[in-house]
């Protein structure tokens, strides 16, 4: 019988490579232009995501972050500063600063039991109580959400699509792909 806290960590850890492996290879302009009306971006995302992880899987047990997030220290991430990266924010420094929220993480999860109590600073208080158990599956629901972002972004940078799209199929095949269902949805022209 499969282990449920192992496998939750197992399929964080899949979704957390999956990001890194997206921006991998980017330049800086592509990591951090906004990419969609509401401002989605490469780089935005991963800092996203780094801040998450420091706070539900850190945070909320008792471990806060071993270091500064301006953006959280300063209440802006409530404005969305967590979605964008600033000028003097290197891209190093913010996948950086992910891998390591992720390894903070995951030494929370090795540490605990999945019924192991927390308390999520920011939720109503009401709310607030919860177990190691429901933010994993949180974290891994909110990587792995973000992951799809990341995914489409970055094929609408440079065409990089999911893993299978290189190995399964030739350019000529996306292309006449890609005109079938033009065709279809032009068919719903007014």
């Amino acid at each position: 019988m499969t282990d449920i806290k192992h496998e939750l960590h197992r399929k964080l850890r899949e979704e957390r490579a999956v990001v890194l492996a997206k921006v991998d290879g980017v330049g800086e302009y592509d990591l951090r232009r906004p990419m969609t009306p509401t401002g989605t971006n490469l780089l935005g995302l991963v800092k996203h995501l780094g801040s998450v992880e420091y706070r539900y899987l850190g945070d909320s047990f008792g471990r806060p972050a071993p270091e500064t997030l301006s953006w959280v220290e300063d209440g802006s991430d409530s404005e969305g500063a967590d979605m964008w990266a600033k000028a003097d924010e290197s891209s190093d420094y913010l996948i950086g600063l992910y891998r390591r929220a992720a390894a903070h993480s995951d030494q929370t999860i090795e540490l605990l039991e999945l019924d192991s109590p927390g308390s999520v600073p920011h939720w109503p208080e009401e709310r607030r109580d919860t177990t190691l158990g429901v933010l994993l599956i949180r974290m891994l629901d909110e990587t792995a959400h973000h992951a799809g972002h990341i995914d489409i972004v970055r094929e609408m940078i440079d065409g990089r699509a999911g893993a299978d799209q290189d190995e399964t199929m030739d350019a000529d095949y996306w292309q006449t792909y890609v005109g079938r269902i033009q065709e279809a949805a032009d068919t719903f022209r007014a």
